[in-house]
């Protein structure tokens, strides 16, 4: 009888789980979602995990441990390892662009138990349920089977950056209280395009937003700079 050469989803979890105590099926589906992984799939539709597969998933646990990449950078440096020799990739930079001038986009259709988020995020579930109290994640679905989405797996990565300098959930909520300010002056601005009731307006207003949310950003930053700058070098 010919020895099977790959792993199942389940057999990889548990061949990865000493290492990363945290990992879940959920969280295997979701790097293949976005593209971290790409496991072949037999004919009936399972995953066959090659040790080229394996080794690739736990190098992607590991920057994420250890590193704190966002999965943007993540991506562009196995990009970049697979092209082989050529111009270094500057980590820093690539994570500052990130987070500075891309907002990521929520991942599509994601769906994760608070345990599942936990893991994926490394925050608590407790503190999970803080931020939620605070209006800053919203869990969806019936009480029997509560879950988050990509919006929330987004805001979950942002925010425990905060908490690495001692930030509590509470100290978020202005955060909250602008963008839900923000939200309503931006409306305020493209719902003539949106009464249109046409595709063509729907478009422009889309293209509207956009537009406005980066210079939103780039104000933000902006002015934040310049007060921060003021407060250093005040006496």
């Amino acid at each position: 009888m010919a020895t099977r050469s790959y792993q199942s989803i389940g057999e990889v979890l548990v061949s990865v789980k000493t290492e990363f105590p945290d990992i879940t099926i959920s969280k295997i589906r979701f790097l293949e979602s976005e593209g971290l992984i790409e496991p072949e799939r037999t004919p009936s539709g399972y995953r066959k995990f090659y040790d080229k597969d394996v080794d690739r998933l736990k190098q992607i646990l590991r920057m994420q441990r250890d590193e704190y990449l966002p999965l943007k950078v993540i991506k562009d440096r196995l990009l970049t390892q697979e092209a082989g020799p050529g111009e270094p990739f500057d980590d820093r930079e690539a994570a500052e662009k990130e987070l500075k001038e891309e907002l990521a986009e929520p991942p599509t259709g994601l769906q994760m138990s608070i345990e599942e988020m936990s893991a994926a995020t490394g925050i608590d579930k407790e503190r999970i349920k803080e931020l939620e109290s605070f209006g800053l994640v919203s869990s969806h679905g019936p009480d029997s089977a509560k879950y988050y989405d990509g919006d929330d797996y987004v805001v979950l990565s942002i925010v425990k950056d905060f908490f690495k300098y001692g930030v509590e959930p509470r100290h978020l909520t202005m955060y909250r209280h602008f963008a839900e300010r923000e939200a309503s002056f931006f409306e305020s601005i493209i719902m003539p395009q949106l009464r249109q009731r046409n595709p063509d307006a729907r478009k422009t207003a889309v293209t509207s937003l956009g537009d406005l949310s980066r210079a939103s950003r780039k104000l933000k930053q902006a002015l934040l700079r310049n007060n921060l700058r003021q407060h250093l070098t005040s006496p």
